[in-house]
């Protein structure tokens, strides 16, 4: 993770997953992953992500929804240590064009806004599918 900005969301590029992961570990961060391999359209997407971050089940499946889910409640929940998220493989289809991948990535570009303000590193690394 040295070089890499304490808060930002960027293209997985070089980095694996397993490397992310054990980084995260290292770090005591929080490790969040979700494969949207199979995600076709926005409500795929949410539901996969949902699943693999273990969402409550009262998520609302919007993109507002996950904003919130990615910040306050987790900031009053108590001290965060950090957070390495990966979205691999975001689909590239007509259901789930570019300005829902933007969307969505702005979501956590502006989660880790929310987490640099709070002096806590929230590195999110993505991949297309």
């Amino acid at each position: 993770m040295r070089g890499v900005r304490s808060n930002i969301v960027q293209s997985i590029r070089a980095f694996r997953v397993h490397d992310l992961q054990k980084a995260a570990g290292h770090m005591g961060h929080h490790f969040l992953y979700a494969n949207l391999a199979h995600a076709q359209t926005k409500q795929d997407v949410l539901e996969l992500v949902a699943t693999q971050f273990t969402f409550p089940a009262h998520f609302g499946k919007n993109f507002d929804a996950l904003y919130d889910c990615m910040t306050d409640p987790l900031h009053k929940s108590g001290p965060q240590p950090g957070f390495v998220v990966v979205l691999e493989q975001i689909p590239v289809t007509h259901k789930f064009d570019k300005e829902a991948r933007e969307q969505l990535l702005d979501i956590f570009r502006d989660a880790a806004d929310y987490w640099a303000d709070r002096k806590i590193a929230f590195r999110c690394f993505y991949s297309f599918l």
